[in-house]
């Protein structure tokens, strides 16, 4: 790999084979690229963690392109559920092990590029054995633990991660880490609780969504291994597939945060630790942690508290359910276009369905440096409301 702001088009004769050069024709082709390029692409070495659906078109693009070695994990069997998106797999595969059915796939698409499979599931025991021997890393996981496992092990060893994320229709992307940039906890500081973040079998999923969010990341990995473009390592790209609307939100290192020296158990499962929970009181946690339980909201409400209380879903979402009190709703992605609905002279609470979309929107603000009044994320959104405050709210 090579600087990030450094362009690659010298050809170099000779270095690859007359096969290479047909099947990498449309590379030689760019100046950006080149035989140079391509050399680039073959010598670098790329885990995925995951092959599901983000995993799947990264797996084949990465094949596709060239990528000299590819380390898949995934402790997983295929399910005919899978079908409907994770295109790596056939209906001949299910029932075999995820790994071995990524890995006759693309030694199908590319037979030259070297496959090496993990057929267990990441952990802090294992994982840097195993992410120490690649240049990139990519995400394809659908849990907080196994994410913060990866960013905390590619912060220790130094290593370039690609993020990416789906959620019905919605996806998230972004490059961590990459030569000393911002990583997940600089954006996401804390693990919300395993019960607020559903996967995709609890959720639901747009089948074609996983293949654009992973696209977008085989695109970040071909573009770190040629040094070439504007990664997405100072930024979150969000994708609404159902508005095709796609939107950047910018963010930073977090100066105070202190940087990871060793793998942790707890700093992975939880999002505030007993020995932090035992030093706050309630109102310290909200603090710290810019959230607030939907119990205790109601409570403040009912003491004369008046926020500005922000619904950030979906328009079809706001069709199912809307709380009590919601002053106006914008969907997350057009929160940077219509940033100036939102009061700057009132204490502000932002949710959404479990709290995951909302937490983004929070830090997006905090960002923003329009806003001195207190800012929290509703924990749990509606499904904790329904959960703690009012069963007659549905979930969905």
């Amino acid at each position: 790999m090579q600087d990030k702001n450094t362009t690659s088009n010298q050809i170099t004769d000779g270095s690859l084979t007359s096969e290479q050069k047909a099947r990498y024709a449309r590379h030689l082709m760019l100046p950006q690229v080149g035989e140079s390029g391509q050399e680039k692409i073959n010598s670098t070495s790329v885990l995925v963690v995951g092959a599901g659906g983000l995993g799947s078109p990264v797996l084949m693009y990465l094949a596709a392109a060239g990528i000299g070695r590819i380390g898949i994990v995934d402790d997983d069997f295929v399910d005919i559920t899978n079908l409907q998106r994770q295109v790596i797999h056939s209906t001949s595969s299910v029932g075999e092990l995820k790994v071995n059915s990524a890995k006759n796939r693309i030694n199908q698409i590319n037979p030259s590029v070297k496959v090496e499979v993990f057929n267990y599931r990441l952990d802090i025991k294992n994982i840097e054995n195993i992410i120490k021997n690649y240049d990139i890393i990519v995400d394809g996981t659908d849990n907080f633990v196994t994410r913060y496992t990866i960013n905390d092990c590619c912060e220790i060893l130094g290593k370039p991660w690609v993020f990416g994320s789906i959620h019905r229709f919605e996806g998230q992307v972004s490059v961590f880490n990459l030569e000393g940039s911002p990583n997940y906890r600089d954006l996401f500081p804390k693990a919300p609780p395993p019960e607020l973040a559903p996967n995709c079998a609890e959720a639901g999923v747009l089948g074609v969504l996983p293949g654009i969010v992973g696209s977008f990341q085989a695109n970040e990995v071909l573009k770190i291994a040629l040094g070439i473009g504007d990664t997405l390592d100072h930024e979150l790209l969000l994708i609404d597939a159902l508005t095709m609307n796609i939107r950047k939100l910018s963010y930073s290192a977090d100066k105070k945060r202190k940087r990871i020296t060793q793998l942790s158990e707890e700093a992975i499962s939880c999002s505030v630790s007993q020995d932090e929970q035992q030093s706050l009181d309630s109102s310290q946690i909200e603090e710290y942690m810019g959230e607030i339980q939907p119990s205790d909201y109601v409570e403040k409400l009912k003491q004369g508290w008046d926020p500005f209380f922000l619904d950030v879903r979906g328009e079809a979402e706001e069709k199912i359910v809307t709380l009590p009190n919601t002053n106006l709703r914008i969907t997350h992605t057009e929160i940077p276009s219509r940033i100036g609905e939102i009061p700057t002279d009132r204490d502000i609470v932002v949710y959404c369905r479990s709290g995951m979309r909302s937490a983004m929107v929070v830090k997006f603000l905090r960002m923003s440096g329009k806003y001195s009044n207190n800012l929290y994320n509703l924990s749990g959104g509606i499904h904790l409301w329904s959960k703690t405050v009012d069963s007659s709210i549905p979930k969905y």
